[in-house]
């Protein structure tokens, strides 16, 4: 898009209740903003299903589309609950090919400080976070040219599985029976952070040569 169009606030805003909230909210909010930002980097959409908005004092992306928009919201707003509760480990875009088989994971691994009870900055935390957002924006040469036919979905990956609930978020979030590789991945690191009450990692998972070879 033309350098010269305007840009407007990212709308998303989350009800924050306690220390917890806050912080569980803020991150849901910017895990929507770096998954739009992901699939607008890969280029499987044309750029213009996406338009520019400005959250964290940053350009990013947010997708036009409603049905692309709304999956994306959904999903990361139904990990609330279990991020506020310390449940959710590592969330993850994963590009497939063909064969359904992953070819490239962009990995959210994060750790919330349960009991952390100082009050937190969210200047502090947003300044953090803006930071992955523009690392996210000048990284695709580490990145793996996927085929045009490829697919993609978010994944979570609990420490432990979040009890049943009759919520709509939580009927979201279903087992999965995607392929896994049987080697380990080629790792990639992107940026990270480790600063109470929040730890975030964003890293590349790519197959290993030896796995490419036996699919």
């Amino acid at each position: 898009m033309p350098n010269s169009k305007p840009t407007t606030p990212f709308s998303g805003k989350m009800e924050r209740k306690g220390n917890q909230g806050e912080i569980a909210g803020i991150l849901v909010e910017f895990l929507e903003v770096a998954i739009t930002s992901v699939v607008y980097l890969k280029g499987i959409y044309p750029s213009g299903a996406f338009e520019r908005k400005r959250y964290m004092n940053v350009v990013v992306q947010r997708a036009r589309h409603p049905q692309l928009r709304e999956y994306i919201h959904s999903a990361v707003s139904g990990l609330l609950p279990s991020i506020q509760k310390g449940l959710v480990e590592r969330v993850a875009v994963t590009f497939f090919n063909t064969d359904n088989i992953p070819m490239e994971r962009f990995i959210f691994k994060l750790t919330v400080n349960q009991s952390f009870g100082s009050k937190v900055e969210e200047s502090d935390l947003e300044f953090s976070l803006r930071s992955f957002l523009i690392k996210l924006s000048v990284s695709q040469p580490l990145t793996t040219v996927l085929p045009r036919d490829c697919r993609w979905e978010i994944m979570a990956y609990f420490r432990s599985l979040p009890q049943v609930s009759t919520s709509k978020d939580a009927e979201m979030w279903i087992p999965t029976d995607t392929k896994q590789w049987q080697q380990p991945p080629l790792i990639t690191p992107i940026k990270s952070m480790n600063s109470e009450p929040l730890g975030l990692q964003l890293y590349l998972e790519h197959p290993s040569s030896s796995e490419l070879v036996s699919g």
